[in-house]
């Protein structure tokens, strides 16, 4: 079964909260953030959407990002969230339950008249 394909504007304003909200257990690398995403059902999340979202978060204080050296291979970049990370991570949640609340309850409402 092919995964769903959400639609690119739907994505856009939801990605960066998902991001955030997969960092929040622990530091992790893109291509585990990618994965668990993909694995959430969001679809495959390429690598040039995601590195410069990352690369803004880690800008605006959100993140932070250290090298790890590879067992056996390559080393990697982890992400983290800082402590500004948490408190966006917690106020863009509230905010977008208020938004999803929002449109779900204006969809449910009849034709307009």
């Amino acid at each position: 079964m092919q995964p769903k394909s959400w639609p690119a504007e739907w994505m856009r304003a939801a990605l960066g909260l998902c991001v955030l909200r997969t960092l929040a257990p622990g530091p992790t690398y893109g291509y585990a953030i990618a994965s668990a995403l993909e694995s959430a059902g969001f679809g495959v999340i390429k690598g040039g959407t995601l590195y410069p979202l990352l690369t803004r978060f880690e800008a605006a204080g959100w993140i932070a990002a250290e090298w790890r050296p590879g067992a056996g291979g390559p080393g990697r970049k982890y992400f983290a969230l800082t402590d500004s990370g948490q408190y966006e991570l917690s106020d863009q949640s509230g905010q977008w339950k208020l938004f999803a609340t929002t449109v779900h309850d204006h969809l449910q409402k009849g034709p307009a008249a």
